[in-house]
């Protein structure tokens, strides 16, 4: 009966009408995958599994409402973005600025999931890629949470140079991340300085 299951309006259409086997196949399906990008958003398990058990309990109580025409899987990612801006608003004091950052995702996920999501994959690897002594310095600065000052202090040099390499990975990251997205750049900053704080890089 499964293999049923995995045509995508046919999926849709057996959990308009209740079907458990249907939304047990859609958890088993997606419940990984759901739960690795809300971790890579919160940077914590326990939530990153609150907010996907949450989507999945909204999927189904608001299951009669599913559009068969829309894919499942962008409809699952996308729900678990939304409860994680949900998330950001409630727990944290959202500045002006920060709140057209978060305009400015919500614009691209209401476009296509899959932005955000190739958004995050590029940046990552953009960091990776930048020249060894401006990357250390960028990762003590955003990942690490290091001011200035500290790292000038840690690493032996002028503020003035953390300041050059921090701008020269922000230079870099935006030249190579533009070409292949069209975004807004408030989109790219805010990632950059909330986002980047979960990607776990190495």
């Amino acid at each position: 009966m499964h293999h049923t299951y995995k045509e995508n309006a046919n999926l849709i259409l057996r959990l308009k009408k209740g079907d458990a086997k249907a939304y047990s196949f859609l958890v088993n399906c997606y419940n990984h995958q759901l739960c690795v990008y809300a971790n890579s958003l919160v940077n914590e398990k326990a939530l990153a599994e609150d907010i996907v058990q949450n989507v999945f309990i909204k999927t189904w109580e608001k299951r009669k409402f599913l559009n068969q025409n829309f894919s499942i899987k962008g409809f699952l990612f996308k729900s678990v973005y939304n409860e994680y801006i949900d998330q950001y608003r409630k727990n944290k004091s959202v500045t002006i600025l920060e709140k057209k950052y978060i305009e400015a995702l919500d614009a691209i996920v209401e476009e296509d999931y899959n932005v955000l999501e190739k958004l995050y994959l590029l940046v990552q690897k953009e960091v990776q890629n930048l020249p060894p002594k401006c990357k250390n310095i960028f990762l003590l600065s955003k990942q690490e949470g290091l001011s200035n000052i500290e790292i000038s202090e840690h690493l032996n040099i002028s503020i003035k140079t953390v300041e050059a390499h921090i701008t020269k990975a922000f230079s870099l990251i935006r030249e190579k991340v533009n070409p292949n997205i069209l975004l807004n750049p408030y989109a790219l900053i805010f990632m950059i300085f909330n986002g980047f704080l979960v990607f776990n890089l190495p």
